[in-house]
């Protein structure tokens, strides 16, 4: 289910985030669907628990998963809306570490709109 590269630069903990937003972006993952548990996802990968552990945190503080304590942990109800602001804001402070300044961020959306209008 999970295709990680442990060679990548992207920390492992993010790809899982990714790879677990794309499911339910795609609908593979919906609403009370269960992820596989910290310790068989860390098995079936070849990492570190803690390593799952910290992805699916981050997830369920992001509201995008909870947790049943003893149960698992389960796709919560996601907000469309919210969904696409917390990946342009991902991309955006992405850019905002590698050196963009506000106004190239603006141009190059400003540019992508236009040629979307002139197509």
């Amino acid at each position: 289910m999970f295709l990680l590269d442990l060679t990548s630069k992207v920390p492992i903990y993010e790809q899982i985030q990714a790879q677990i937003l794309r499911f339910i972006e795609a609908g593979v993952l919906v609403k009370g669907d269960k992820l596989p548990s910290v310790r068989q996802l860390a098995q079936d990968n070849g990492i570190n628990p803690n390593t799952v552990a910290r992805a699916y945190s981050m997830l369920e503080q992001a509201g995008y998963v909870y947790n049943l304590p003893k149960k698992g942990v389960y796709v919560a109800e996601i907000d469309t809306a919210s969904t696409h602001r917390a990946q342009i804001m991902h991309v955006l402070e992405t850019l905002k570490e590698s050196g963009c300044t506000k106004e190239e961020i603006l141009r190059a959306v400003e540019a992508l709109y236009e040629e979307e209008e002139n197509a």
